[in-house]
């Protein structure tokens, strides 16, 4: 491996600029994490229109550090409020408000922090190490493999996030057809667009998700801000002891492991590995009966998980172009409008931007370690705040940033729409997520499909033909058979159980 680009991308990250957006990202991430309800997809989409006029490298590890930034910082209201902050914190809530509860917040605090920077560490050397590979190995797909990998990735998608997959098969179907408005790429027949010029282009990537994931979440979560009217715990200890670090070192190592893989699959993410690293411990443990009741492994797991998972989650987007969470699409999506196309020549056609925004990545860690303790304090002034201050100041915000990307009424009027969609997504039980995966992902589906059978001659058996492409395919079957088939045994042996 040539080591030249990665300290050449050290040297993109020490630029003044670079670290001052390094800075601002895993600040303004830390706040969003702590603010319940405003994910990092949802901050990113408002903050978009920021990013023009500056360098995309710069733009990246701003956003980057939102991301991973808002990791940690929803690990502080579930301790202290027990009001998870990040879907991928309601885990931490179980142990952590319960150690809050005993007097050891800044213990579950501090902890957490740790197990954050080190699987975040362990998960970026692993990508260093890991990307380059993968991106070697996707220079082989052509338009069938990344049919296949499309169909794949929006299958996982609705099959593995979290909620009802019926509901996650539907948002996603939706996201697909959204993605057909405009004109035909191969015929410039106009489709849905119903005369309107303003869509004859197709809808614009920013207003859906700043729709969705900004007004339809500030909309929603106005009601469950409310609810939250309990003082937050008292912070002191913020240190570990040596037996609490004892206790955390496995669920910490098995947690950056875990995380990192969960991490690199479409639909995984900081949610299910944040999930799936709680469940290991507690199976593990000797006395799982502690878990709920204010073990400290029941912390640390999942914290290392969401953030190992919350780094190697770029792996996919960088190196296939291929967005593995909500968040990842949004990032996608800011990659796009910065003229930057995410596929395996990211890294040797744009090695200062991949190799940049990697490496910002141990500087961030090691700015959210330092950060953390410090400003938990101002983070609970924050929480003090009423919803109906911050909530109309965001939407504010959000109206102005769309406006002025394509200085279009018409995206507000987007914006609006996909703000109520959201909400009444959110309170039927949709995910928003599957959605915009599904519209990111739609036209990607949509040419290389037409593509591959051009190059077929219209025999869809010639993706069956290539290794790449079968393997994938077969895969997407077996995903996709995997829950009818669980379900039709589980109902076989419920009967036989009644005959007995």
């Amino acid at each position: 491996m040539d080591l030249s680009p990665v300290l050449d991308g050290f040297g993109v990250v020490l630029e003044p600029a670079n670290l001052l957006y390094c800075l601002i990202g895993v600040v303004v991430g830390m706040l969003i994490g702590v603010l319940p309800g405003l994910g990092p997809a949802a901050t990113i989409a408002i903050l978009l229109p920021l990013t023009f006029g500056i360098e995309p490298v710069t733009a990246i590890i701003m956003l980057a550090g939102i991301f991973y930034g808002a990791q940690y910082g929803g690990t502080i209201t579930s301790v202290l409020l027990r009001l998870p902050g990040e879907a991928s914190s309601v885990v931490t809530v179980f142990d952590g408000h319960a150690l809050a509860k005993q007097g050891k917040a800044g213990t579950a605090l501090g902890i957490a922090a740790i197990g954050s920077f080190i699987g975040g560490t362990v998960s970026i050397v692993a990508m260093s190490l890991v990307a380059p590979l993968v991106a070697a190995f996707a220079l082989d797909f052509g338009p069938p493999e990344y049919t296949a990998l499309a169909l794949l990735g929006i299958l996982l998608v609705a099959t593995i996030s979290g909620g009802n997959r019926i509901k996650a098969v539907i948002a996603a179907c939706v996201g697909l057809l959204l993605a057909t408005v405009g004109r035909d790429g191969f015929t410039a027949a106009e489709r849905f667009t119903f005369d309107n010029l303003s869509l004859a282009d197709g809808l614009d990537f920013v207003p859906i998700a700043m729709g969705l994931f900004g007004l339809g979440e500030i909309l929603y979560n106005l009601e469950e801000r409310h609810r939250a009217t309990q003082a937050p715990a008292h912070v002191a200890n913020v240190w570990p002891s040596r037996k609490d670090l004892r206790q955390s070192a496995g669920a910490i190592g098995r947690g950056s492991v875990l995380g990192f893989v969960l991490g690199i699959l479409p639909g995984g993410g900081a949610t299910l590995s944040s999930l799936a690293a709680y469940a290991v411990e507690k199976r593990r443990a000797k006395h799982p009966e502690r878990f709920g009741k204010g073990a400290i492994e029941g912390v640390a797991a999942p914290e290392t998980a969401n953030n190992a998972a919350a780094t190697s989650s770029f792996i996919p987007l960088l190196t296939l172009g291929i967005p593995a969470n909500a968040t990842m699409a949004v990032i996608f999506g800011a990659l796009l409008i910065l003229d930057v196309s995410p596929g395996p020549q990211l890294v040797t056609e744009n090695p200062d931007l991949f190799w940049g925004v990697v490496n910002s990545m141990y500087l961030g860690n090691i700015l959210l370690l330092i950060m953390s303790i410090p400003l938990v304090g101002l983070f609970v002034k924050i929480l003090r705040v009423r919803p109906t201050v911050l909530a109309p100041i965001t939407v504010l915000i959000t109206l102005v940033g769309v406006y002025t990307v394509n200085n279009s009424v018409f995206d507000i009027v987007l914006v609006i729409v996909f703000g109520a969609l959201g909400y009444l997504m959110k309170k039927l039980g949709f995910e928003p997520g599957p959605l915009v995966l599904a519209f990111v992902l739609g036209s990607l589906l949509e040419d290389s499909l037409r593509r591959s059978l051009l190059l077929f001659d219209g025999d869809p058996t010639g993706f069956l033909t290539r290794p790449i492409s079968g393997v994938l395919l077969a895969v997407f079957l077996a995903v996709a058979l995997l829950p009818p088939i669980r379900a039709a045994i589980r109902r076989t042996r419920t009967h036989e159980n009644h005959l007995l």
